[in-house]
């Protein structure tokens, strides 16, 4: 797990679970200077320990990973954490976005994305109800 602190005001706690090392890196750029502090798991299985141990505010969930596909963990998640809201990333398959809606995805961001779009997508995230995702 690699983690960084990205900016001294109060931080919201970002978990980032992507395989792809320079997605990662250029997602801790994107954040560099905002409000959050990112953490860094590659795989579903690294995730679920994660989450056992900390309760970040966004998980910021690709969906194609080594171990199965995101998309089938937004359940586990909402199920286990309730509060803690998903922005699903996927560029792999548009069909996914539905999907990950309908199984408790708060926010979908389909790669590839801007900076704003990133953090914007973020915030929406953390202000969306489980009665109103956001599309």
């Amino acid at each position: 797990m690699t983690k960084s602190t990205l900016h001294a005001a109060p931080t919201k706690k970002v978990l980032i679970i992507e395989d792809e090392g320079d997605m990662c890196l250029l997602l801790n750029i994107i954040l560099a200077g905002k409000e959050f502090e990112c953490d860094h798991v590659k795989s579903l299985a690294a995730a679920q320990k994660y989450l056992h141990q900390e309760q970040p505010a966004v998980v910021l969930l690709d969906n194609k990973l080594p171990d199965g596909f995101g998309v089938d963990f937004i359940s586990y998640i909402k199920t286990n954490y309730p509060d803690v809201k998903i922005v699903m990333i996927s560029g792999f398959d548009g069909s996914v976005k539905d999907v990950a809606l309908e199984s408790g995805a708060d926010v979908f961001l389909e790669k590839p994305f801007t900076k704003t779009q990133l953090h914007d997508a973020i915030l929406r995230a953390l202000h969306a109800t489980a009665e109103a995702p956001i599309y």
